[in-house]
């Protein structure tokens, strides 16, 4: 004969009613509101008969995880629940759009440090590789 224990938990009627999802909403909203075009696209400006109109990528990352569960296995244990998470938004020049009497052209923002860093980090990895290669010999 065992003995079986039953009981019950307080937990959340639906998913809505959690508290930890209202963070996650928060937090997906904020990190939405980032990739709203008026974040890629500067307001115009204007000289003479030429508009400029500057452009942005914007890149956003983010993380997240919620939990729950019972506080104990006692008859009317209490849920309890947590959640975090974290992220990061940046943007970066990309181009300039510039409209005027000669037409519309699309000039692009060139990130010579950028260029630079990838050319010495493709450099190094060809050289690490070429040193592994000639230490297998």
């Amino acid at each position: 004969m065992t003995d079986e224990v039953e009981f019950t938990l307080n937990k959340p009627e639906t998913i809505e009613s959690d508290p930890s999802m209202a963070v996650v909403e928060e937090t997906l909203g904020k990190f939405l509101a980032v990739a709203d075009v008026d974040m890629v696209y500067a307001p115009p400006i204007r000289k003479a008969n030429t508009i400029i109109i500057p452009t942005a990528e914007v890149f956003s990352i983010m993380g997240f995880g919620v939990g729950g569960g019972p506080s104990g296995s006692e008859k009317g244990a209490r849920w309890g629940g947590g959640g975090g998470g974290g992220g990061q938004s940046f943007s970066r020049p990309v181009a300039v759009i510039v409209a005027g009497p000669e037409g519309v052209q699309v000039k692009p923002v060139i990130d010579t440090t950028k260029l630079l860093l990838t050319a010495f980090t493709a450099f190094g990895f060809m050289i690490s590789t070429l040193a592994r290669m000639r230490s297998h010999r």
